[in-house]
């Protein structure tokens, strides 16, 4: 077999994105929150953009000055058109791959080689297109704002820093709270938290040399103590327990106690019977049997109930409470009104919330000065092609996302008058072929998008969905989506009665009354993603 090696040429075509287009696809897939982050990056990294100041013309451009419609001067034939630069295509493909799991950067270093002045050149001369109060302003909102919260481990960790206790429990104590999960609990074991601990510092009297081995490990009874200290005097109770049970227990302990800082003498009677139905009955509890928890604790059922509704005052992940994060805010991008003059509903987008961006006249002139340095006037070109870029990514995302509205509003006339139950399937293909357009556009405009319409704030991706076709009924032969489907299982279940309360099979009938078909597994499946328990569980004693 021989081996050689040998050069030849050969002809082919590859498909690969424009960094403009990768702009532009990035773009459209944020949602408003995301995108005034980007404009904000942009202004701050890109000198040839500046803010619309209210009262002021986007377009109003010096009349010596050659430009385009954005307000960006352009290029001669001698200078050749507007071009980034060589080496900031392959950032700009790299970031196609991991724009979902990173903020993309502002492509603000593309000419680092380049002499160019710096920004504290250029200070005076764009002085007067920024407002220099603006820095100050920022700094102050952002020492304003609240820091977020730690970690439950983090805010466990500061609690247990102010408590007194034994020193050689200290240690011990630190490693479990840095093992208790974000729920709350405690589910590695002792033994293992116990090996994972460093050796400890040597005692001052026997100080740690070469000749003396390391301190050992806590033994078992001082983790047991440990577990014990960060159970009884860390808010809130229940916390770092090992399983349901102990988690129930440590609440209600802390209810009829007064070992802990939350502890109420309130009901104790009924606490004393909810402590021995979690302690010894937890499975029945579980099966909502409550009948025969009457007959083990030979007390009466209301005396069972009572107990079962304190127990439904505590936490089954109480270290949820700890974490006092704010739901993150959403923004509408868009609102969906009704005209009632016109009998139809039309779509606009909330631009407003969008800063109004143009081309900074000086700039454009600059790059066009033969007097300015070469260098400087690249740097300039390069902006300013990236701020064309930048306004036209986002004039297309207007379009792109308003047309896709527009259709979404036509197919779902019947969600916003009947609201979720007459949501009809729509899917994304079938847009694409109405818009003209290639689904993953589709995709990419609907993703992470709300808009406020009269029925509530929906995700947009909401009136995407696959359905099934009605068979009897007012709409017998018109198609209905999974989410139709969902809230009529909800309505059904919702008008049960709770003392007999209906089995899958029988929601399955109920549904096909109303002209909808579907399995009972089906039925399990959505009433599990509508967090319904069984029907054994929805009794009502």
């Amino acid at each position: 077999m021989r081996f050689d090696a040998s050069q030849h040429m050969r002809m082919s075509q590859q498909m690969k994105l424009a960094p403009q287009m990768i702009q532009s696809m990035e773009i459209l897939q944020m949602p408003l929150l995301e995108l005034q982050e980007r404009i904000e990056q942009e202004l701050e990294n890109n000198a040839t953009l500046e803010l619309v100041e209210p009262g002021q013309d986007a377009g109003t451009l010096d009349a010596d000055a050659p430009h385009d419609p954005r307000g960006a001067a352009t290029s001669t034939a001698e200078e050749g058109p507007l071009r980034v630069g060589e080496g900031s295509a392959d950032d700009d493909f790299q970031r196609l791959t991991s724009f979902e799991e990173t903020a993309p950067d502002a492509a603000e270093n593309a000419f680092d080689e380049s002499p160019a002045p710096s920004r504290d050149d250029w200070s005076e001369r764009s002085r007067a297109s920024g407002n220099p109060d603006d820095a100050d302003a920022k700094s102050e909102a952002m020492a304003n704002t609240a820091s977020r919260p730690g970690t439950p481990s983090d805010q466990l960790a500061e609690q247990w820093s102010l408590t007194e206790v034994e020193p050689a429990l200290r240690a011990p104590g630190e490693a479990i709270i840095a093992h208790v999960e974000d729920d709350g609990y405690l589910r590695t074991p002792l033994a293992t938290i116990a090996g994972r601990m460093p050796p400890g510092p040597a005692t001052p009297h026997t100080p740690h040399t070469p000749h003396t081995p390391p301190p050992s490990p806590p033994t078992a009874a001082d983790m047991e103590r440990a577990l014990r200290a960060v159970q009884l005097l860390l808010e809130p109770p229940g916390i770092a327990a090992r399983d349901t049970r102990e988690c129930l227990l440590l609440q209600i302990d802390a209810r009829l106690g007064d070992s802990h800082p939350s502890a109420s003498p309130a009901q104790p009677a009924g606490w004393e019977l909810a402590r021995a139905i979690v302690d010894q009955h937890l499975d029945d509890l579980s099966h909502n049997r409550l009948p025969r928890l009457a007959e083990k604790l030979k007390t009466d059922l209301d005396a069972i109930k009572a107990a079962v509704d304190l127990l439904r005052t505590l936490s089954l992940a109480p270290g949820r409470l700890l974490e006092r994060r704010s739901p993150p805010a959403i923004i509408p991008d868009a609102f969906v009104e009704y005209d009632p003059e016109r009998d139809r509903y039309y779509a606009y987008l909330n631009d407003a919330r969008l800063p109004a961006l143009r081309i900074n006249q000086e700039y454009a002139r600059m790059a066009k000065d033969r007097t300015a340095p070469k260098p400087t006037r690249d740097f300039i070109r390069v902006n300013l092609s990236n701020a064309n870029f930048l306004l036209d990514a986002i004039e297309q995302r207007k379009r792109t996302v308003l047309r896709v509205l527009e259709a979404v509003v036509d197919a779902q006339r019947d969600f916003f008058d009947f609201g979720p139950q007459a949501l009809r399937p729509l899917p994304m293909t079938k847009v694409a072929e109405q818009l003209g357009i290639h689904v993953a556009t589709v995709s990419r405009a609907v993703a992470d998008k709300h808009i406020a319409t009269p029925r509530g704030v929906v995700p947009l991706r909401r009136f995407f969905s696959g359905g099934t076709v009605a068979t009897a009924g007012e709409q017998a032969g018109q198609e209905v989506s999974w989410d139709a489907i969902r809230a009529a299982l909800q309505e059904v279940i919702d008008a049960e009665d709770k003392h007999n309360p209906l089995s899958d099979d029988q929601i399955a009938d109920k549904l096909k009354e109303r002209g909808l078909e579907i399995a009972r597994r089906t039925v399990a499946k959505y009433r599990g993603q509508l967090s319904i328990p069984t029907g054994r569980l929805r009794k009502a004693y």
